[in-house]
């Protein structure tokens, strides 16, 4: 099984990095939402919905 990684920019490409090393073996599914960046000015519903949507997709 994938593991999956998703982030509300870029920044979580350093996450996949150190993934990669600790386990080389594993496929990794990334996505970053940069259409919809900054999450920080969104409300926590909005951002609940959109991790659903990503969540759903990984």
């Amino acid at each position: 099984m994938p593991l999956g990684v998703f982030d509300s920019g870029i920044g979580g490409l350093t996450v996949v990095k150190a993934l990669r090393t600790a386990f080389p073996r594993r496929d990794i599914l990334y996505v970053g939402d940069t259409a919809r960046v900054p999450y920080g000015n969104k409300s926590a519903e909005t951002v609940e919905a959109y991790s659903r949507e990503i969540i759903g997709f990984l």
